[in-house]
């Protein structure tokens, strides 16, 4: 059995015209140990889910509308709101895109990681201080006593992201969401980030879900991919299967905007267009008004899930019928 599945979720905001859709049908499952990517532009839903997972949506004008979300066997949208919170910073944890936004600036970083502790597990101040210690010198933070006592303010980004997965791990959960846990640093410090994540799950089995729009940073740390457009996940396969034959525009679109050291261009690819905002109701394949693939049919009916392999699903009227390759759409 998976740790996660998900199945036909649908997520919707409150607005003065009633629930509008952000999220629709979504289904997908995580394996233990396992790593999944999601991946798509902003606004497609990607964080939204990740929210509605670790319970997040509470009290807010998003709710959930339909489907279920099993974790571990418990179907976490029929437990109560404590229980829920026993789950969350314990079971399952997540790192949130900017970690100065997720610290409390007026703590010092030790105290928020001893907070963590001493919430989920039975430990006195003293032993929380030397665990918390010690997930600062695991997640390679220089002088983790002097740290421990300092600031978030007082951290670089990098350090700060680093924090914010010792707390992420300091109850070693099951499931692990990253929410583009790398979006505001550089790229020298991104890979350290990211290296970091998959080392301490090799070493603590954790399943961790990336969220990201940024097809390389996939490709390299995910055994599976889910590509999201407008709150619908329009493609998954294992990682490797993915790349080897991309079946939807999008996702071919994604792949290309990706810029190669090798070649000299003056302006980066992009997918022409934006993704449709809440109040615009679309018929058919949302995509279908970005996409130089369209035909009639696409702006009149919601394309079907087809399986194109054993573990390969996509989300377009013409699946399997293009033969997309990358470079496919330069102009």
């Amino acid at each position: 059995m998976a740790l996660l599945e998900i199945e036909n979720l649908s997520i919707a905001v409150r607005a003065d015209t009633g629930l509008l859709p952000v999220v629709e049908g979504c289904s997908f499952s995580v394996e233990q140990n396992q790593t999944m990517g999601i991946v798509g532009e902003s606004g497609c839903g990607k964080s939204l889910t990740a929210m509605a997972i670790m319970g997040l949506l509470e009290g807010t004008q998003v709710k959930v509308t339909s489907g279920s979300i099993m974790f571990d066997g418990k179907d976490l949208l029929q437990l109560s709101a404590r229980q829920r919170r026993s789950l969350m910073g314990n079971d399952m944890s997540m790192i949130f895109q900017e970690p100065m936004t997720s610290l409390n600036p007026v703590y010092r970083v030790g105290d928020q990681i001893v907070e963590s502790l001493r919430q989920h597990r039975t430990l006195s101040l003293s032993q929380a201080k030397s665990r918390a210690t010690e997930l600062l010198d695991l997640v390679k933070i220089p002088d983790p006593e002097q740290r421990m006592v300092s600031f978030p303010h007082q951290l670089s980004g990098g350090q700060r992201q680093r924090v914010m997965i010792a707390m992420a791990l300091s109850c070693e959960p099951q499931l692990l969401i990253a929410d583009e846990p790398t979006t505001a640093l550089d790229v020298t410090v991104q890979r350290e980030v990211l290296e970091l994540m998959l080392d301490l799950q090799r070493s603590t089995g954790t399943s961790i879900i990336l969220i990201s729009h940024d097809l390389g940073v996939i490709a390299e740390t995910c055994d599976v991919v889910a590509v999201m457009y407008r709150g619908r996940i329009i493609e998954s396969a294992p990682t490797s299967e993915l790349f080897a034959s991309i079946q939807h525009p999008y996702t071919l679109g994604l792949l290309n905007s990706i810029p190669s050291i090798d070649s000299e261009v003056e302006w980066l690819k992009a997918i022409p267009g934006r993704v449709p905002t809440l109040q615009e109701q679309l018929h058919g394949c949302a995509f279908h008004p970005r996409c130089a693939f369209a035909k009639e049919e696409c702006s009149h009916s919601l394309p079907p899930t087809t399986s194109v392999g054993e573990h390969h699903q996509v989300m377009c009227h013409f699946a399997n019928e293009l033969d997309l390759e990358p470079g496919q759409l330069d102009s």
